[in-house]
């Protein structure tokens, strides 16, 4: 039964509402600090604005595609000189993909379906997480249900303008994040499946028109995406390096290759249930990237769409399945190839997949249990008081989930002692000491010279101070009365006595 358009749209704007909520509540002091790769990216965004050269690729600290920094440069611009400046545009795609995965959730089962993984993917703690801090990964998981989203509609619907706007998006993507690089294998997996459906089961007299509708959106797609990605790709022809900037942190260039290739994969297919990313940044004390509610949905759905996909009931692999198995296992090869794993920044691709597999597992649960039936037909066959309890329960479990995953993200994560080290909030407040201080007054910040990452000169370490102070530039610094020195140029250096001093270290 077909939800009323009004109540629908009532329903995803409270999930947005709560979508919102979870990613701009006290988005100025959480997360604390401002950690330098974030602050690198306002740095980049700083020079841009000053010099007016918005580049496609920045080269500094391994390597970042431009469209996310630009973004952050136009939102300093407007907002000013702030973490969190930096980091609002990371929660504004973080709740487009909420509305984002409802559609194509929605295109792919249902509307039920697409409710629940929103509101999965809305409260869930790694997207949060992720949508609250100023890195460019959170671009990837709104790239891609977008993409398939028109993809998948051209598909169903012959629609040209549908290819031509996932030919958009699915352009826009190597503009993000190194890991969608990888992505162009799903569409792959999705055509030849598609292909092996339509001469198998479309069984209508007009199978050829079909056939050459298909074809006919699907070059639209690929010729949209090349000539959007054309720009990023002469950029890689020309400066090859920057393209394998992060090579060396492959399982192929270990040692045993094949021994860090197997334990990536153990690593990375843990993370949802058992073992997350131990990085404080990331995650939550090394726990499973999935809290434990969602982890079990994702598990139940996982298995139970394995099962059908594999029992090829109608002698082929369904489309629907094959892209959400082709998605989940493309998007997790940056992890399984990674010497880090498990890696939740660079799998974030996975998220929308995984929250669709969890909401089917909710869904199989109400199923089984007739549950969802009265919660979606409250009236049918079934006195006016007899719905209450499914729909009382239904709610609870939502609002459960959400106070759950809330709790652990602003209760236990945010005012952590170690969050605030990990997001090098004593590097903040050196920054607002310098700001404080009379511009008249001589200062000096000392940087150690540990890393070999540089940037304008510097280690990376110096970036937070570099881009709270506006002291990027060597005319910001001498405007500022600011000198920086790495540990090995103070040694010698003869201070003025009258200074004051900060060091990083």
């Amino acid at each position: 039964m077909k939800c009323k358009p009004s109540s629908e749209v009532f329903v995803v704007l409270i999930i947005l509402v709560v979508a919102v909520f979870f990613r701009f509540y006290h988005l100025e002091q959480t997360p604390p600090g401002l950690y330098p790769d974030e602050a690198m990216n306002g740095s980049n965004a700083l020079v841009a604005n000053a010099t007016g050269h918005y580049q496609i690729f920045y080269p500094e600290n391994y390597g970042r595609e431009g469209l996310f920094i630009n973004i952050q440069a136009l939102a300093i611009k407007f907002f000013g000189i702030h973490p969190w400046a930096l980091r609002g545009v990371s929660a504004m795609f973080g709740v487009l993909t909420v509305l984002g995965l409802y559609l194509l959730a929605k295109e792919l089962f249902d509307w039920k379906i697409g409710v629940i993984s929103s509101f999965l993917l809305a409260i869930s703690f790694w997207h949060v997480n992720f949508s609250r801090i100023g890195f460019r990964a959170i671009m990837l998981p709104f790239i891609l249900v977008y993409a398939f989203y028109f993809l998948w509609r051209g598909l169903k619907q012959s629609h040209w303008g549908s290819f031509f706007w996932a030919g958009i998006f699915g352009g826009l993507g190597f503009y993000t994040y190194f890991s969608y690089r990888i992505a162009p294998l799903i569409v792959i997996a999705v055509f030849i499946n598609y292909w092996m459906f339509l001469k198998k089961d479309y069984h209508h007299e007009n199978y050829e028109h079909t056939r050459n509708r298909f074809l006919g959106g699907f070059s639209l797609f690929i010729i949209t995406t090349f000539f959007v990605a054309l720009p990023i790709g002469i950029y890689f022809l020309k400066n090859p390096d920057n393209f394998l900037q992060r090579s060396t942190q492959s399982v192929f260039v270990q040692s045993q290759p094949l021994q860090e290739l197997a334990t990536s994969v153990v690593r990375t297919l843990g993370m949802f249930t058992f073992a997350g990313d131990g990085n404080p940044r990331h995650n939550l004390d090394g726990q499973a990237m999935l809290g434990w509610p969602i982890a079990i949905l994702f598990a139940i759905g996982f298995i139970k769409e394995l099962y059908h996909w594999l029992r090829r009931k109608h002698g082929h692999f369904s489309p629907v399945h094959t892209l959400m198995f082709a998605w989940f296992f493309v998007m997790l090869l940056p992890g399984f190839l990674s010497t880090e794993a498990p890696h939740a920044l660079r799998v974030i691709g996975v998220i929308p997949i995984v929250m669709i597999f969890a909401a089917r597992g909710l869904m199989w649960l109400f199923s089984a249990s007739e549950g969802w039936e009265a919660v979606t037909h409250p009236w049918e066959g079934r006195g006016h008081y007899q719905f209450i309890a499914p729909v009382l329960a239904a709610l609870a479990l939502m609002g459960a989930l959400g106070f759950y995953e809330y709790n652990r993200y602003f209760n236990v994560w945010a005012p952590s002692q170690i969050t605030a080290d990990a997001f090098a909030a004593n590097y903040v407040d050196i920054a607002n000491q310098i700001n404080a201080q009379s511009i008249s007054k001589k200062k000096y910040v000392v940087v150690d010279a540990s890393t070999s990452i540089e940037a304008y000169g510097l280690p990376i370490s110096a970036e937070t101070v570099m881009f709270l102070t506006n002291t990027v530039l060597p005319s910001t610094q001498r405007a500022k009365n600011l000198t920086y020195l790495t540990t090995s140029q103070s040694i010698n250096y003869k201070f003025n006595p009258n200074a004051i001093i900060w060091h990083i270290r």
